[in-house]
């Protein structure tokens, strides 16, 4: 067997995971480890601060940039609110990364679609978002190939759940423990994605060191908001019956919502990448993993 040589260390990718507080930071250190990830939160770090962006990022080989400003409803009345997040402070974080000779990742979302497609949107499909907050994560995707060039990798995500954080299933589980019936709309159609699959989408393009492109990161195969909901009490022991289904006119928001939120996996099998899993499949092992406990009347909601 060959061994390493003595006194040399094989070279670990250090890794810097901005917004590690959040719901998709906290799985993404936890799939990383402690020995390779370091993870920074809002109140380590505030990324709208360049200088600040510039000191966190010496020393790193890859960043990633799970912090985001994800109100939706809100960044229509708060739009400076969220391009400083979304957009200036991906435009640090990638002016950082190529100052450290890093690459960075940058996660966004299918909200930099319109959402009337019928047919899954590739990487290269052309983008028109609705609202703000969508506007905000393109700018951002912008920003980090203006400023990072050759070193930038933007992941495009959506329907994320998990359980550290305030998501679909926990709000449908709260709700079904103590109403008769839920009311959820149909006409929405996305890929439940969950945030331990993402995740392990992103220590892959980490450990093939892959340093630029975009990628689809959600589970794959499709559903409705409605049909989500109904596999969600399905897993609860609870009649789907009791779920169902309405129309998005008749909840009217401040934010539009894509219609179709369908990504293209395309780009993992072109890289020699494994492509992500069936979302069904996704969230009975995400169930197995302690989502159930939202189902639980001891849950906190």
């Amino acid at each position: 067997m060959v061994g390493t040589p003595e006194g040399s260390q094989r070279h670990v990718t250090r890794t810097l995971v901005v917004g590690s507080s959040g719901m998709l930071g906290r799985d993404l250190l936890s799939v990383l480890g402690e020995v390779s990830a370091v993870g920074l939160s809002r109140e380590d770090l505030d990324i709208t601060n360049a200088s600040a962006a510039i000191t966190a990022c010496e020393g790193f080989d890859v960043v990633v940039n799970c912090a985001a400003y994800t109100a939706v409803d809100e960044a229509e009345s708060h739009k400076e609110s969220a391009f400083a997040v979304n957009d200036t402070g991906a435009r640090n974080l990638a002016r950082a990364a190529q100052h450290s000779g890093a690459t960075l990742i940058q996660v966004s979302t299918d909200y930099v679609f319109d959402g009337t497609s019928t047919t899954p949107y590739r990487v290269d499909a052309q983008t028109n978002p609705l609202s703000v907050y969508g506007a905000s994560k393109l700018a951002g995707e912008h920003a980090a190939f203006e400023e990072n060039p050759d070193s930038s990798i933007i992941v495009r995500t959506s329907w994320l759940y998990g359980r550290h954080g305030i998501c679909f299933p926990r709000s449908i589980l709260t709700a079904g423990r103590d109403r008769e019936y839920l009311e959820v709309v149909d006409d929405q159609v996305g890929q439940p994605t969950w945030t331990r699959d993402v995740a392990n989408m992103l220590e892959q393009l980490i450990g093939a060191k892959v340093h630029s492109g975009i990628f689809h990161a959600t589970n794959e195969g499709r559903a409705s908001w409605f049909e989500f909901a109904q596999k969600l009490f399905d897993l609860a022991g609870w009649d789907p019956g009791r779920v169902r289904p309405t129309k998005t006119a008749l909840f009217p928001r401040p934010a539009p919502r894509p219609a179709w939120s369908v990504l293209d996996h395309s780009e993992w099998k072109d890289h020699g990448l494994q492509s992500p899993r069936s979302w069904d499949v996704a969230l009975n092992d995400a169930w197995q993993s302690g989502l159930s406990a939202f189902a639980s009347p001891e849950s906190k909601s």
